[in-house]
């Protein structure tokens, strides 16, 4: 069997209001489907879904999304302006630079900015060093 990736579901509390954190970061539509289930489709991507589940997040993510928002600091403002946070300060490597965020329900994601490296290297985040 050969699986193909349909969507990226995160858990959350309020689907609705994290949709349209996302949909802002991305500049993707957000869709509420029902009130426990919404969702974005970004151009070149899979789709990003948000599921209502009762629980908070209680740990670290084990998979989050690295993302290239143009230049660092700007990125990184304007998630802030949506009601992302900073977890840490920005890192720099032979591989370019990254900075951990939190969205507003706290799941993990990094703005990368990735330096000129060798062919078949692997990514900044990769390395065990982000989020």
């Amino acid at each position: 069997m050969r699986a193909r990736i349909e969507e990226i579901v995160f858990d959350c509390i309020e689907p609705a209001q994290l949709v349209r954190f996302w949909a802002a970061l991305l500049d993707a539509e957000p869709v509420d489907r029902t009130p426990d289930w919404s969702y974005i489709d970004v151009p070149g991507f899979v789709r990003i879904a948000f599921q209502g589940v009762p629980e908070k997040k209680a740990a670290k993510n084990r998979l989050h999304l690295d993302l290239d928002g143009g230049g660092l600091a700007a990125a990184v403002a304007e998630a802030e302006s949506l009601g992302a946070r900073r977890i840490g300060e920005t890192v720099t490597d032979a591989y370019g630079d990254f900075q951990v965020m939190a969205d507003p329900e706290g799941n993990e994601f990094c703005f990368v900015s990735e330096s000129a490296r060798p062919a078949g290297s692997e990514s900044a985040s990769a390395g065990g060093q982000s989020a």
